[in-house]
């Protein structure tokens, strides 16, 4: 057993302390959002709408940043950006833990936002898309189950928000940030398999080949990512999306709230989602190594998540209980794939090279709608004094990612050029330019330094791949 674990492929290890470092950052960050707004509105008097723009305020900072954050772990590694934002993430914490205004409460909401994408999923997601190629759909599937791990430290959170203070669990959040994240970056994360003398998803070294020479990957840049319509059906798609299942994660605290649930009874409920989420995440991007169109499956996932909300919209007065039972199912399967569809969508349409780049893009994008979350339904709520607009709201944006994924899975691929070979002796290079094919079936493809293309799969110059 223990030589078993010592033979190890490093990326195994590399996917456990991502997993890890996804359930602390999401658990004292998009989990417990819903924790705050209670508290702050008892203390300071703030109405909802004011307190709920301040989260969405730092939001729409968060979107803006994200290409920045993408352009960093591309060009410096995941690892610099892992160490330098836990560090910067930290400090804000203690800002927030201060916090005696409402211009200060929008001010370190926001720069905490800032800082927490360059620690935060952006480089999680570059660094496991590295590692891993052919076992990539398995590999996002458990790294998402961190997200969902992060759920079950609602129960602590809320215990340390509401009996302890509000202050008192930022400066908590700061503290096991530090603890775990710091450790992780200084020792155990390694930019690229080379740095191990490994390749990638652990395959043998072939004959001749040097294994601590860095892979070349192919891929547009941002620039030529956003000029196709690719680019922006399917940033339409996942902002649609993310509206509705990051706005249920927002505002489900306060709709269950709403509908007379105790907020212990709340705990349950999250720890239970989150459950689901180990079990249902993993199982998808498993799946998602065979399913021959991921855009057509993100159209039954989203299909799923608004039937859930439908049934919690028409049955909750009347049967409650059953209302919440039938909505957890049902959000369970559809918000399976939520932190799973990027890294699988995105490297096949647009390759690795610019990965960490072009998601930080579709992440501001995507921001444009969702910064809006709080504000909406803190709005709605006080407008109406319930929240069934807002689960009608949600729904009509799953809807419209129905549409929008539907349309990306018919239009063609973008061509994706073949790495540079600038690096490479040039009799080499000029064997390996008449042997390369000029169109990749698979964007993600790598050569590695000898110049010689891993196993992928290419087609020919003139066929165009459909997603």
């Amino acid at each position: 057993m223990i030589t078993k674990l010592r033979n190890a492929y490093y990326g195994w290890y590399l996917l456990i302390a991502a997993v890890v470092g996804m359930a602390i950052a999401s658990g004292v960050s998009f989990w417990v959002l819903g924790y705050y707004v209670t508290p702050l509105e008892e203390e300071f008097g703030w109405s909802r709408t004011l307190l709920q723009t301040g989260i969405s305020v730092s939001l729409l900072i968060s979107g803006i940043a994200s290409p920045l954050a993408g352009k960093v772990v591309d060009k410096w590694g995941p690892r610099r950006s892992i160490i330098w934002g836990t560090v910067f993430t930290c400090a804000t914490y203690v800002l927030l833990s201060t916090t005696s205004s409402l211009v200060e409460w929008y001010l370190y909401f926001s720069i905490n936002s800032f800082f927490r994408g360059f620690m935060f999923y952006i480089p999680f997601q570059v660094l496991i898309s590295r590692w891993f190629d052919r076992k990539r759909g398995r590999a996002v599937g458990i790294m998402a189950m961190g997200f969902s791990l992060g759920g079950f430290l609602m129960p602590a959170m809320q215990r340390i928000i509401d009996d302890v203070g509000w202050d008192v669990s930022f400066l908590f959040a700061a503290a096991l940030l530090a603890v775990v994240f710091l450790p992780l970056g200084l020792f155990l994360v390694r930019d690229h398999p080379h740095e191990k003398g490994l390749q990638v998803d652990g395959e043998k070294v072939s004959p001749g080949s040097d294994a601590r020479r860095p892979s070349v990957f192919s891929g547009l840049t941002v620039r030529q990512a956003m000029r196709t319509w690719n680019f922006w059906v399917i940033a339409l798609a996942f902002a649609t999306f993310f509206f509705a299942m990051f706005g249920w994660m927002f505002n489900g605290t306060p709709v269950y709230e709403s509908m007379g649930i105790s907020r212990e009874t709340i705990s349950v409920i999250l720890v239970l989602q989150a459950l689901g989420g180990l079990i249902s995440r993993p199982t998808f991007g498993l799946l998602a190594e065979r399913i021959p169109s991921i855009e057509l499956a993100s159209v039954g996932l989203a299909a799923i998540m608004s039937v859930g909300m439908f049934l919690l919209l028409i049955l909750h007065d009347s049967h409650l209980m059953l209302a919440v039972t039938l909505f957890l199912c049902c959000w369970m399967i559809g918000s399976a794939g939520g932190p799973v569809l990027e890294p699988l969508i995105l490297p096949k349409t647009f390759g690795l090279a610019h990965f960490g780049a072009i998601m930080g893009t579709l992440f501001m994008i995507e921001t444009i709608g969702q910064f809006l979350v709080p504000t909406v339904g803190g709005a709605i709520y006080e407008l109406t004094g319930e929240y069934d607009l807002l689960l009608v709201v949600n729904m009509g944006c799953l809807g419209l990612s129905m549409v929008f994924f539907a349309l990306a899975h018919y239009i063609p691929n973008p061509r994706i050029p073949s790495p540079s070979l600038r690096v490479i002796r040039p009799l080499v290079a000029s064997l390996v330019a008449r042997l390369e094919p000029q169109h990749q079936a698979s964007n993600g493809v790598r050569a590695n330094g000898g110049g010689r293309a891993t196993p992928g799969g290419v087609a020919e110059s003139g066929e165009r791949t459909r997603g």
